[in-house]
């Protein structure tokens, strides 16, 4: 066990023999902002021998001409000889551009040596592996390795190695073309880079470090502005000498007055001497810009210096507080390795600590200490930017909404793990959610006797933990890392509460996950935990749903609804939130889920629809509602059912019922109808109701009695005169209702057209349809009114015709009408 701890701490900085490692969008590596936080990961990662000669065997075999930048002694001395002549182009470079007139022809040579130490240095940057910055592995791939430096610093360094001289003196010697020697100053990075390295060595003080850096910037900074002071100077022609800063100075006795011919490093201490009193706003007064341009350049140089004064103070600020965030980190370092050395600890873990003590340092930017200022809104997009296209492509969230990716992407936090670390142990109940972004890890099957068997291997989108989380049981496999792994968690508890909240999503959630574990854990034990999950979400769902319509809760209808809930839910009655609502009188409950596609005739287990409910507790406007939508009163047994509405005397549901286009002429078992019911009892307000909405008093039920048998044997006589009167006009209409319908029988309809009925198909047009009257002459008036057709017309049958009397015409024929002229 032990051992292959330690062999995956020596992987960190190599891969298996065979391997090649492949950038997954260099493009987009190189130019994140976040790439460069693991640049400075040193060899706290590869101390150990066993990660040595790993990397001494991948060096062997891709060949001599890869190195090495951690274990090549070679490119670690290189390294510091480049780093000399770093910092001699650094302060040569402003020094030439501004003494290029009088600097010793000699120095011409070790201009040269340095560009051709730079020309080599570029040279074997497109062999120095690197490590990744996102999945912090070794790269050993020769056209990644030339990528990455061609897109990033190739092309500041190759100009910065061009011959200006030799350009400047060849094109006739043209002021403008000097400027390019300030490309040059692009390898203060080297400077930079080995300061940053400096402040993180702890056998070095660290007060020191920083004093020494502060002051390099400040010399530095007098120094540039110290050439550029000579520099404007000597621009002006000799007979102009006098009305420059040097030129016109007086030093007692002394005159600069042709200081071309002075010697070099007293013109240099001269200008370096107005630069520091200048930066330090002392202002002697013993030397003074002269000519307008050296005015704009010393205010603009003063400004700066007020940034640069702040900067300072700043800094040593910090220093005496000690509050710097690399401070902290030495602090704990060398507490830590106090530690180990107290308790002897063995060198391989005392590597790993180490390694994993800067890992935490390297990737504290993803700390939420760090985005506590910002808020909410911006952390949740900030997340949203970095983390969900790792989520979003992990089969477990396959088929899931984007507001539901949003929600956990936003309550995710960023870990980084070293090869060998246990995440999760077999048996344990686990608290947190995994998702795998980058490295490899291993599902380990513990055995009785402490044997291990590799389940699978964890890579890129893959998730661990949620069997345990979802369903309740203990951990089923050990999770160790075998590669350094980036990864993602989020707690059991947040991420049960996104169930909750998006029903939809989790149910998809369930299947994804019996899906992808087919082969790992008991199907059936699996199956019957998720179907179980299943099913209590869905009754907490339903009355959730039911609970919101009830007490005409609106937001948090809508919040269910819109998060994935079924508006068609159910109870254990069978009732919706729809029957819920109407029986409630919650109209704008009704309304929306109307608008939500909710079933407006689903019916209980009693039969009972919304409608019907929303009659029953007397809520017209829902009533109303629901009819508007079209929603239909479905009644089993109507007659039963108006029966007992009669019976009961209520006199407003039965007017409401009747309102709905139920028929009141409707029978119960008995054949009777709610005209019978009231007539025996009586009930004379009831009757007449029914009467007026259209019940008919010739019904007879099973014994052969009418409504008025009934009456008479109630020895009511107002009923007796209501039924008696509405036998009269149900008979008379009746009547009229037969005599209308003989009369109608006997009349004749036709089809007139204004057209001959030999005319061609394209010039026919249409025709209208009318009863006939009694002669052709009001035939012929009354349909030239209706077909705008002049006096002087005649009608035509289909043959040509002229009809001269209407006998002549059968029923529905088809008829012609033109002018005479025609």
């Amino acid at each position: 066990m032990h051992e292959s701890v330690n062999g995956d701490v020596g992987r960190l900085d190599g891969i298996d023999v065979g391997e090649e490692y492949a950038g997954e969008d260099l493009r987009e590596r190189i130019k994140s902002s976040r790439g460069s936080r693991f640049r400075l990961i040193g060899n706290e990662l590869g101390l150990d021998s066993a990660s040595r000669r790993s990397s001494r065997q991948k060096d062997l075999w891709q060949g001599c001409l890869l190195v090495h930048p951690d274990h090549n002694r070679w490119y670690r001395a290189w390294e510091k000889f480049i780093l000399i002549w770093a910092i001699y182009s650094s302060f040569f470079t402003p020094m030439e551009f501004g003494f290029f007139r009088g600097l010793p022809k000699n120095l011409i040579f070790l201009d040269i040596a340095g560009q051709v130490a730079f020309l080599l240095d570029i040279i074997l940057q497109f062999f120095v592996i690197y490590r990744d910055s996102h999945s912090y592995k070794m790269v050993y791939n020769r056209n990644l390795i030339a990528r990455r430096y061609l897109k990033s610093h190739f092309f500041t360094d190759f100009l910065s190695c061009m011959p200006c001289d030799i350009i400047y003196k060849g094109i006739g010697e043209k002021e403008e073309v000097r400027y390019l020697l300030w490309i040059r100053l692009t390898r203060i990075r080297k400077v930079t880079d080995f300061f940053r390295r400096l402040e993180k060595d702890i056998r070095i003080n660290y007060l020191f470090t920083r004093i020494v850096k502060l002051l390099s910037v400040q010399l530095y900074c007098a120094h540039t502005a110290a050439c550029i002071f000579y520099y404007l100077a000597t621009t002006l022609p000799e007979e102009k000498e006098g009305y420059t800063w040097i030129g016109s100075l007086k030093m007692g006795d002394y005159s600069y007055a042709h200081f071309r011919e002075i010697d070099i490093w007293r013109r240099y201490t001269t200008s370096m001497y107005f630069a520091i009193v200048t930066m330090s706003t002392v202002g002697y007064g013993d030397i003074n810009a002269v000519n307008p341009r050296e005015m704009v350049f010393i205010m603009i140089y003063v400004t700066f210096n007020m940034i640069l004064g702040v900067y300072l103070i700043g800094n040593m600020t910090a220093l005496i507080v000690k509050g710097s965030k690399t401070e902290r980190y030495r602090d704990k370092m060398t507490d830590l390795t106090k530690y180990m050395n107290r308790n002897r600890l063995g060198k391989d873990l005392r590597n790993q600590i180490k390694g994993h003590l800067r890992l935490q340092y390297e990737s504290s930017y993803t700390d939420a200490s760090v985005l506590q200022d910002i808020p909410i809104s911006f952390r949740a997009k900030i997340s949203r930017t970095l983390y969900k296209s790792y989520v979003e492509h992990i089969p477990l969230f396959k088929g899931c909404s984007s507001e539901f990716i949003n929600q956990i992407v936003t309550l995710v936090h960023e870990e980084f793990f070293l090869p060998g670390e246990v995440i999760m142990e077999q048996g344990n109940i686990v608290g947190q959610l995994y998702f795998v972004c980058h490295g490899v890890l291993e599902e380990l099957g513990i055995g009785v006797d402490g044997s291990e068997d590799t389940v699978s291997l964890l890579q890129s989108n893959s998730v661990f933990g949620e069997i345990s989380i979802i369903c309740n049981i203990p951990q089923p496999y050990t999770v160790r890392v075998r590669d350094l792994c980036r990864l993602l968690r989020i707690d059991k508890q947040s991420f049960s509460n996104i169930l909750e909240v998006y029903f939809h999503d989790a149910r998809k959630v369930f299947t994804n996950l019996l899906e992808g574990k087919k082969s790992n854990l008991c199907m059936k034990q699996l199956e019957m935990d998720i179907t179980f999950h299943i099913r209590k979400q869905e009754a907490e769902l339903a009355v959730k749903v039911n609970c919101a319509a009830y007490y005409g809760d609106l937001y948090q209808l809508k919040s269910l609804i819109r998060s994935g809930a079924d508006p068609n839910l159910k109870d254990y009655d069978g009732r919706s939130a729809l029957h819920l609502a109407a029986s409630r009188g919650h109209e704008d409950i009704a309304l929306f889920l109307i608008q939500e596609d909710a079933d407006i005739n689903v019916e209980d287990n009693f039969g009972n629809t919304p409608l019907l409910e929303a009659i029953k507790g007397r809520h017209d406007r829902v009533a109303s509602l629901l009819l508007r939508e079209g929603a239909l009163l479905k009644i089993d047994n109507p007659g039963g059912y108006l029966s007992t509405i009669v019976s009961e005397g209520d006199k407003n549901l039965l007017i409401r019922v009747l309102s709905d286009d139920v028929d009141p002429n409707s029978k119960d078992y008995d054949h009777q109808t709610p005209l019978h019911i009231a007539a025996s009892q009586g009930s004379y307000l009831m009757a007449k109701l029914l009467i007026e909405a259209g019940a008919r008093v010739f019904s007879n039920d099973r014994w052969v009695n009418a409504p008025l048998d009934e009456g008479i044997m109630c020895r009511n006589k107002n009923m007796t005169r209501l039924l008696e009167e509405a036998k009269k006009a149900q008979l008379s209409e009746f009547l009229d209702s037969s005599q209308e319908a003989t009369d109608r029988k006997h009349t004749k309809k036709c089809t007139v057209f204004p057209f001959h009925p030999w005319d061609p198909k394209e010039s026919r047009k249409h025709g209208i349809v009318m009863w006939v009257p009694n002669t052709v002459d009001e035939l012929i008036k009354a349909a030239s009114e209706q077909l705008g057709l002049p006096d002087g017309s005649f009608i035509l049958s289909e043959d040509g015709g002229k009809i001269l009397d209407v006998d002549l015409l059968t029923d529905g024929q088809s008829l012609y009408m033109i002018s005479e002229t025609n």
